[in-house]
């Protein structure tokens, strides 16, 4: 896809000049700062992707409503706007944030389960995908009931589904196809 491929180099780049400031940590959590605001207002999310809206104008409101972000997370909103790539605000943040994980040498893990798991709970499926996978993990825990019991963990492209829900579907179809 051309705008992931176009948003990752725009990532590589802030994601260099954070490294060599020291500030990857601020600049990932000021720019999820900025991304999170368009997605909590609808009007700002307008204002900021419309391509009506003369450039000069939307660089100084911007930067006047963001003039607390890391320097480097700011300017990296105003060059998008500069080069009308307001849209691209969202996947150059997604690509960033593969580039600190990948930096630190961990993987996304998503754990989904029909109720809230203990947190001991939690921690003995980490560490014993860990020990397995001689890795670290961001781990994203989330709770949908349509499961109805049991554990759903996605690593990268990889899944594993023990729930009654993905069991009830294999035997439906097994069923289906005979």
């Amino acid at each position: 896809m051309p705008n992931e491929t176009l948003a990752r180099r725009y990532a590589t780049a802030v994601f260099q000049l954070a490294q060599e400031a020291g500030k990857v940590t601020g600049v990932q959590h000021d720019l999820h700062t900025f991304t999170e605001s368009l997605g909590a207002d609808e009007d700002v999310r307008k204002f900021f992707r419309s391509p009506v809206v003369d450039r000069k104008e939307k660089e100084t409101i911007v930067a006047q409503a963001f003039s607390r972000l890391d320097p480097i997370a700011l300017h990296t909103i105003l060059l998008l706007i500069r080069k009308r790539r307001e849209n691209m605000a969202e996947e150059i943040v997604a690509q960033f944030d593969v580039l600190e994980r990948q930096a630190r040498g961990a993987k996304e893990l998503r754990v989904t389960s029909a109720r809230p798991l203990a947190k001991n709970e939690l921690d003995a499926i980490v560490e014993r995908l860990a020990a397995a996978y001689h890795t670290k993990f961001d781990v994203t825990q989330s709770v949908d009931p349509s499961l109805i019991a049991g554990v759903r963990i996605t690593m990268g492209d990889r899944r594993a589904d023990g729930t009654i829900a993905g069991r009830l579907d294999d035997i439906a179809r097994l069923f289906s196809t005979n």
